[in-house]
């Protein structure tokens, strides 16, 4: 850029009062290759490299248009929480922090629920926006997440979560944590009602809520290259006085053994959810499913087994779609 576009071109909108558009020459650069990707091309490919297949973050609105039919969604209300229930000051005021991170990403919190339909089927789904406050887990995310598990026991239906955080929430302390055990119960009342709980892990999914409902779904899938763990790869090496294995913590590391269920690449993701939760709930498959998927965009148990382990030895097998079946 030279000194025209930086300060000649703003300086007459300025005074004409017209608003700067978004430029049409902006690329993003690939984290993993370094890469210089069109912006649009990211977006047209649902913020996945196209070359490298690295899995960039997505806006929650950009997931659930991806995932439901006809990008078509209603949000649920979620109970309002206290703002600053300890008068949490560092750096900046914490009631200063939330103000900001509400104007940045134009929701209240870093979970969003949903409801909407899965291959003509009516689902619930949640997603955690890293983008706020690094998607941490503090009262009001708690609560939206139990009123998304709430809500698919009530509507009776499958339960889909993305999962996309740095932890418990420091400037709640200890009722950012009461939220794991909170969250469990919820979860504990979805599988009693026999409704499925398909648990998405994107990159990261750290800290408290991998010990609470990140980890308590019936089938987990992890996106390609995302990190999954509790504490960070350097905290562990420094406690342990030892060198990690290369793609500790990765999606396929975890895998590879047996803390996840599948690695499916985002395209995917909605044909593979589909085909799960129509297993689990004994219904025909949708004529849209009843192929079956490539090695090469899912990686780890098929989903015949993956509905075995989710359903127990009982499960109903002849009653699988066809995808099931074919892997």
């Amino acid at each position: 850029m030279n000194w025209i576009d930086n300060f000649v071109r703003p300086k007459i909108r300025s005074i004409l009062g017209t608003k700067p558009t978004i430029a049409e020459n902006l690329w993003v650069k690939d984290p993993e290759s370094g890469e210089m990707v069109f912006y649009r091309d990211l977006e047209a490919n649902q913020w996945v490299v196209p070359n490298s297949g690295y899995h960039m973050k997505i806006k929650p609105v950009d997931r659930l248009k991806t995932f439901l039919d006809d990008g078509a969604y209603e949000l649920v209300p979620v109970p309002s929480a206290p703002a600053d229930p300890l008068k949490f000051r560092a750096q900046k005021r914490y009631v200063d922090q939330l103000k900001e991170n509400r104007a940045k990403t134009g929701y209240d919190d870093s979970v969003i629920v949903a409801t909407g339909k899965l291959f003509a089927r009516p689902v619930t789904v949640a997603v955690q926006d890293f983008d706020f406050l690094a998607g941490s887990l503090g009262m009001a995310a708690g609560q939206a997440i139990i009123t998304g598990l709430e809500t698919a026991a009530a509507r009776k239906t499958p339960f889909v979560l993305f999962v996309a955080s740095g932890g418990a929430r420091m400037q709640e302390g200890v009722l950012s944590l009461m939220q794991m055990p909170r969250t469990t119960v919820a979860v504990l009342r979805l599988r009693e009602a026999g409704l499925p709980f398909f648990v998405v892990l994107t990159n990261p999914t750290t800290g408290g809520v991998t010990a609470s409902y990140a980890m308590l779904g019936d089938v987990h899938l992890a996106e390609p290259g995302a990190v999954i763990g509790f504490a960070g790869a350097r905290v562990i090496e420094q406690t342990i006085r030892e060198k990690l294995p290369k793609g500790f913590q990765r999606s396929e590391y975890l895998l590879e053994h047996g803390m996840v269920d599948m690695v499916v690449h985002r395209h995917n993701l909605r044909s593979t959810i589909g085909s799960l939760a129509a297993i689990l709930t004994k219904a025909d498959a949708p004529e849209a499913l009843t192929s079956a998927m490539s090695p090469s965009v899912v990686r780890g148990t098929s989903l015949r087994d993956a509905a075995v382990a989710a359903e127990g030895d009982d499960a109903d097998l002849g009653a699988m779609p066809a995808a099931a079946h074919a892997e």
